[in-house]
């Protein structure tokens, strides 16, 4: 029942584990994916962020030197001291702005990238400033002439420069920014690729577990099915067996009743006829010394016959002599019956021991001998009695033709007297073993607790 209810939980934790293993790897593969994919967004805002920023400041700096370039020009044209005084101020302010865009500038790839252009463009943006400012500084003296030379030779060159410089840098960044979208594409497809992996080793490894956990489950009920199939034949054993010791105890009462009747019973019977003719003799006159004679014999014979039937049901031997002196008697008996030689040997086992222990040995050795008797077709047996050190050891051995143990049908299952053998030893808490090889005889094999005593 316990190997049952055991091995119906291994069924179950055996589904519950190979679900929960399929169940792991599918949300493993998710988190993993979703995490891929969080990290890759995350990415391909941040660069579009940069961009953006990269793309607003370099606009900034085109707009502002376009916007200082213009100013010049208007300053360079009304050279009024308000005039003058206006431009200036817008140049320096859109000056600042250059300088704050440059600073803030961060392109898609690094700064460090782009050092080299930066730094181009600062110098570039520095020596149109400078020269706007020199130029202003001597507007009031110049003429139209001398202002369109001044702007075709020394404005429009650097204004054009710093444009250049930061288009340059723009379309690199735009490269910057395409290569990144590239990678980023195909990292996303490697992500998408590896998830689609993970998802199929995750079914592969779901399938082989729920597959594997189907064939242990099978296992385990082919099992259970065995072990069902083999408790119902035993109990079906038991029901015979059951029957058997009904069918044997009351064989034993018919035995006695047959016994007290014909044989008790009749000489009590033949001996009340003696004594009637024997007191018929001495009323007659004509009794003298044989005339009881047959009665004392009849008497003699139905006081043996109670004497055999006593025995049988309770070795009064055992009781008055002690086990060594119950058993000897009980082995000569055998050797009669059976003619089969017979000896008992004893090793530091005391005198007596306690009586429950003494009947089961004494009956253990009985039901032994009774079995080399009908079964064994030996020519000699042994009895050995050996006081260990809290137990008596039994053994039986006889030189007869042994068995083959059937796994199916045990020998344990096959008499009545073995198990009683072995009811007697569980009762008192001992041990019980049997040992047998075909055609070398059998070894009965018994140990029972010296000081047990039943509850």
């Amino acid at each position: 029942m316990k190997q049952a209810r055991f091995e119906r939980l291994s069924i179950r934790m055996a589904l519950v584990i190979g679900f929960c293993i399929t169940l792991g790897l599918w949300f493993y593969t998710d988190a993993a994916f979703t995490q891929r994919i969080a990290s890759l967004r995350r990415d391909a805002a941040d660069i579009a962020t940069r961009h953006m920023n990269a793309q607003e400041s370099l606009s900034t700096v085109r707009t502002m030197v376009l916007l200082s370039s213009v100013r010049v020009r208007d300053a360079l044209l009304d050279p009024t001291t308000d005039n003058l005084f206006e431009n200036k101020f817008s140049i320096e302010a859109a000056h600042r702005l250059i300088k704050e865009a440059i600073e803030e500038y961060e392109p898609v790839l690094g700064r460090a990238s782009q050092t080299e252009q930066l730094e181009r463009l600062s110098a570039a943006v520095e020596q149109f400033h400078q020269t706007s400012m020199d130029i202003l500084a001597e507007a009031a003296h110049k003429n139209a002439a001398a202002v369109r030379d001044v702007l075709n030779r020394h404005i429009a060159p650097r204004r054009d420069a710093a444009v250049a410089i930061s288009e340059e840098i723009q379309a690199l960044n735009r490269q910057a920014f395409i290569a990144q979208q590239a990678q980023i594409t195909a990292i996303h497809e490697a992500a998408e690729a590896s998830s689609r992996r993970q998802l199929g080793i995750a079914l592969i490894v779901g399938l082989a577990s729920m597959f594997i956990t189907s064939l242990y489950a099978g296992r385990l009920e082919s099992k259970l099915r065995h072990q069902m199939e083999r408790d119902a034949k035993l109990s079906s054993d038991l029901h015979q067996m059951a029957a058997k010791v009904i069918g044997a105890q009351e064989e034993e009462r018919r035995m006695i009743s047959r016994e007290l009747h014909d044989e008790v019973g009749q000489t009590l019977g033949a001996v009340r006829i003696e004594l009637v003719a024997a007191q018929r003799a001495i009323v007659s006159g004509t009794a003298n010394a044989d005339t009881l004679n047959e009665a004392h014999s009849l008497s003699d014979g139905a006081l043996q016959t109670v004497r055999n039937l006593s025995q049988l049901l309770h070795p009064a031997a055992l009781d008055d002599l002690g086990l060594k002196d119950a058993i000897e008697s009980a082995l000569r008996g055998f050797e009669r019956r059976h003619q089969i030689r017979a000896s008992l040997h004893q090793v530091d086992v005391p005198a007596r021991l306690p009586h429950e222990v003494e009947l089961a040995a004494y009956r253990i050795v009985q039901e032994g001998i009774n079995n080399i008797g009908k079964h064994a077709q030996a020519t000699e047996c042994s009895v050995r009695l050996t006081k260990l050190t809290d137990r008596l050891l039994i053994e039986v051995e006889d030189d007869g033709i042994g068995f083959i143990e059937d796994t199916d049908r045990p020998i344990i299952a096959r008499g009545l007297g073995l198990i009683s053998i072995r009811e007697r030893a569980n009762r008192l808490g001992g041990t019980f073993n049997i040992l047998s090889t075909p055609g070398e005889g059998t070894r009965l094999i018994v140990t029972l607790p010296e000081g047990h005593a039943v509850g």
